[in-house]
């Protein structure tokens, strides 16, 4: 017996059916996440208008890179003369903890099938905040909980950062300062992990390390040594550091 085709609408309607509950059930965790990347991809969206990018580029980062801080720091490197190793070695160190994050959730996204690949590339600091310590609403699938969560998440930056664009294209006014929206960014994350941790001995050290760079090296070079040497002494102080660790 012949199937009977299945309509544009009858797809449309049966993923609907089928989506719908599950992204109900993940949009209530990401609102605190809306509100976030609301205001800084709206912030970002300005700076890179206000930089003289094109909005399709900026649109363009968003959707592949999707990483805030990546974006953030990659502005200045862009409008500076061509140095694609130092743009990729910033983009490195400012994102390397997303490894992290990405060996920690290989056991939940083992089974996400095709969808492994989309919840990898959008594994953001705020998604894997969730799909790491939410336990899904009886009824839902944990995998396309997951899923969902990505999906809103990166919803969220991507229509912040064009609303942000549009409207430092059309609307003409003095930005500046507002680069320092990336410094205030990692000022936050360093407090809250300041005030997480009892033991503030890798903060003290990276922020030592920091500040001999900064000294030596000068403000205009000095981030990506002093990155690598955090790293360096990091490695090689981790064995002292975990044993004097106190959560």
């Amino acid at each position: 017996m012949l199937k009977k085709p299945i309509s544009a609408d009858n797809a449309a309607g049966n993923f609907i059916n089928t989506a719908g509950p599950v992204i109900r059930a993940a949009f209530p965790y990401t609102v605190p996440i809306l509100a976030g990347y609301g205001c800084l991809g709206f912030a970002l969206g300005i700076l890179m208008s206000a930089s003289g990018f094109n909005p399709l580029v900026t649109i363009f980062m968003s959707l592949i890179i999707y990483a805030g801080s990546g974006q953030f720091a990659a502005v200045n490197p862009l409008l500076a003369a061509f140095n694609p190793l130092g743009v990729f070695l910033l983009e490195i160190m400012v994102n390397a903890r997303h490894v992290f994050y990405g060996l920690t959730m290989l056991d939940k996204y083992k089974n996400a099938g095709g969808r492994k690949w989309y919840m990898i590339a959008g594994l953001t600091d705020e998604t894997f905040s969730i799909n790491c310590g939410v336990e899904p609403p009886p009824g839902v699938d944990g995998i396309r909980f997951m899923f969902a969560v990505t999906i809103l998440n990166h919803a969220y930056w991507v229509i912040a950062v064009v609303l942000g664009s549009v409207f430092g294209a059309f609307v003409r006014f003095n930005s500046d300062g507002l680069d320092f929206v990336m410094t205030a960014l990692f000022i936050v994350i360093f407090i809250e992990q300041w005030l997480k941790e009892k033991n503030h001995a890798s903060a003290l050290i990276g922020f030592a390390l920091s500040a001999v760079c900064l000294i030596c090296i000068g403000a205009e070079n000095f981030l990506i040594p002093a990155m690598m040497a955090i790293f360096l002494a990091l490695t090689i102080l981790r064995g002292p550091l975990e044993r004097n660790y106190k959560p």
